[in-house]
């Protein structure tokens, strides 16, 4: 269930501790398992280029969740992207209806196979440089005990192949434990310090997703821009906080809400603000959003000198996804009777499925930029059991998104109901 209000910190996007985390950041943590991709070189392969079809089914499947993960009055925050990774490694597990659920809600029709291809190409093409930073890993852990778990090496090949996922065969131990937070911490750059508080002993598999965000604004905010507002909170009461005012030159309307899009350093990625519009309920504008109408809102964002306040505000987040994505259609994966993982492996003890599906993120908004992380863990089991246009100030609940500019997709996408 979702944390109560005020426990916040964003973390970008976005996520499984049911065992994988992408593996594409920094140096590794040195930890006390062997590490099986040794013997297993990632092929190369050939990604699809992101087309209308991909952006179509990425973003529904974005607004879908976020919308499944918001709850009233509280502050949320979702990566979709983390998730996206973190399911799709598991995908490349499944079969029969289970597979066909899972691509259902990931790809729209598109198989895994193809979903891989055009995951592929697309975190390749996302941009991260000094000032405007993007990292994406992935990981899996199993245990180490051939009676619980045999791995088909195909599986650990795909996800080699496309995700770039480090493997590691564990006693699945209190090192275990510390390794797979140690290796969050690391990758999430302190800003998610655990995804787990104890390993089950039914537990054989984690996949885990890892994503960081972290830019400077492309213009930051100087000394007279920030001033003391009043935030009124999404239950009437009145916040005071520190507002941060600059000139932009993106502006929405979607004709239920307006907003924003304030730019990173490079101009690769923005931060995209929506304001309901007074008589319009914030829950029932979450309510209305589509995956296509998000899109065509940042891709469509009118030039003009737009007057923008926003406030200074900073939490974090936590979500079990287990009821929202069988809500989604993916309900065979997390049954311990119907799920079908026979192509990731299977054990003498019993059926494989998914146990858990638990997503974290944290966020924090300034003068100087943005930092957000988020992790996913896929848990897996075994049976047993100037003067300007217009103005928009944000002294309200909203909603918000850092979006790729290029495609308009959201990496992150939250709202804030209240402030401190």
């Amino acid at each position: 269930m979702l944390t109560k209000k005020n426990f916040f910190t964003l973390a970008i996007g976005a996520l499984l501790l049911a065992a994988i985390m992408l593996n594409s950041v920094g140096c590794a943590i040195k930890v006390q398992a062997a590490n099986l991709m040794e013997g297993i070189e990632p092929n190369k392969v050939e990604g699809k280029t992101s087309d209308e079809k991909f952006i179509g089914a990425t973003s529904d499947f974005a607004v879908k969740l976020f919308k499944k993960t918001v709850t009233e009055g509280e502050n949320s925050l979702i990566s979709p992207l983390s998730v996206m990774l973190a399911l799709a490694m598991t995908a490349n597990g499944a079969d029969n209806a289970t597979k066909t659920q899972m691509e259902a809600l990931l790809g729209g029709t598109k198989t895994i196979d193809t979903l891989n291809e055009y995951l592929y190409t697309y975190v390749k093409s996302l941009p991260s440089g000094e000032k405007s930073k993007l990292k994406i890993a992935n990981s899996i852990w199993f245990r180490d005990d051939e009676y619980r778990l045999t791995i088909d090496r195909n599986f650990l090949q795909k996800n080699a192949d496309y995700y770039g996922a480090s493997v590691y065969k564990s006693a699945f131990d209190g090192q275990t434990l510390k390794d797979i937070n140690g290796w969050v911490k690391q990758n999430t750059d302190g800003m998610i310090n655990k995804i787990l508080d104890q390993i089950s002993d039914d537990s054989v598999m984690y996949l885990i997703n890892a994503i960081v965000f972290d830019a400077e604004w492309e213009t930051v905010y100087m000394k007279n821009d920030i001033y003391k507002g009043v935030f009124t909170n999404y239950d009437g009461t009145e916040q005071s906080v520190e507002m941060m005012s600059s000139g932009e030159s993106k502006y929405i309307n979607d004709g239920k809400a307006t907003g924003f899009i304030k730019n990173y350093k490079n101009g690769d990625y923005g931060f995209a603000a929506l304001l309901p519009n007074e008589g319009v309920d914030v829950d029932e504008y979450i309510a209305s959003l589509t995956g296509e109408g998000f899109v065509s809102a940042i891709k469509n964002a009118k030039t003009a000198s737009v007057t923008a306040v926003l406030p200074k505000f900073s939490y974090d987040y936590s979500v079990l996804m287990n009821e929202q994505l069988k809500a989604l259609g993916m309900t065979d994966a997390f049954n311990s009777l119907t799920a079908d993982f026979s192509k990731l492996g299977k054990s003498e003890r019993g059926n494989i499925y998914i146990f858990e599906v638990l997503h974290k993120t944290f966020i924090s908004v300034d003068e100087l930029g943005t930092k957000a992380g988020a992790v996913t863990k896929v848990e897996v089991k075994d049976e047993c059991e100037i003067a300007m246009d217009y103005c928009v100030t944000l002294d309200r609940p909203f909603v918000y998104a850092i979006v790729d500019n290029a495609t308009g997709l959201p990496i992150f996408l939250g709202t804030v109901m209240s402030l401190g």
